[in-house]
């Protein structure tokens, strides 16, 4: 029998990104400037809390192991790059562009991605609180093998996502438009608001059971048992 295709299901599957980074320059000990170009730059367990790279434009860079407490990335462009290991609270990355780009076993609180546009990103391992996506745009993007804990998709617009082996707790989907977004994946889905939201996803029997309270709840209809006489 012919292998289903992913779109048999009626969901298109997300393009992944396929990141080659050429030989690389390790990064000096300047602090990141405003509307800086940085292009093939290894930048290797370095410190940047509280650094300002407002604009700045990150290409073919690899980031490993680096702090970004309070790092202020906003209207950044980073492309064709990888960020592993990266850890920080209140990185704000506000209005940013990431396309392929891939973020492994990240450990991150407080991530700011407002308007933030992700094409092409492939999320993996890691755990990520109180990630703020709001009013994002994301078009083929992986998450996987990660735990997001009240994520904000609120206002958002996802485009072919994917949840795959995630745990998502206290999801926030208000206002969202999604489109072929697949949640089937996620080994645990707890979703808070927004479940009327849902109209474009695709979840699984089991999903839709346990999410049976939540999609009452959003329909006003009250679940009681009936009282024996």
């Amino acid at each position: 029998m012919a292998k289903r295709a992913a779109g048999a299901t009626g969901v298109k599957a997300a393009r992944r990104p396929e990141v080659r980074l050429p030989p690389l320059e390790p990064y000096g000990a300047a602090d990141l400037q405003p509307d800086g170009d940085y292009d093939g730059v290894d930048f290797q367990n370095t410190d940047l809390t509280g650094h300002d790279g407002t604009g700045a434009r990150f290409m073919d860079c690899a980031l490993r192991g680096c702090a970004l407490d309070e790092t202020r990335l906003p209207h950044a462009r980073i492309l064709d790059s990888v960020l592993t290991g990266v850890r920080g609270v209140g990185t704000d990355l506000a209005e940013s562009t990431l396309r392929d780009v891939e973020l492994l076993d990240a450990r991150l609180g407080g991530t700011r991605l407002h308007g933030a546009a992700l094409e092409r990103v492939l999320i993996h391992g890691g755990k990520i609180d109180y990630l703020n996506l709001r009013s994002a745009r994301l078009r083929d993007v992986v998450f996987e093998s990660c735990t997001l804990i009240e994520p904000d998709f609120g206002g958002a617009r996802l485009e072919r996502v994917q949840f795959l082996d995630c745990t998502l707790q206290g999801v926030d989907f208000s206002g969202a438009t999604l489109t072929d977004v697949d949640l089937r994946g996620a080994a645990s889905l707890e979703i808070t608001r927004g479940v009327e939201r849902l109209a474009g996803a695709v979840i699984s029997p089991g999903q839709l059971v346990e999410l049976a309270g939540v999609f009452a709840a959003a329909l006003g209809v009250r679940v009681e048992a009936v009282e024996q006489a």
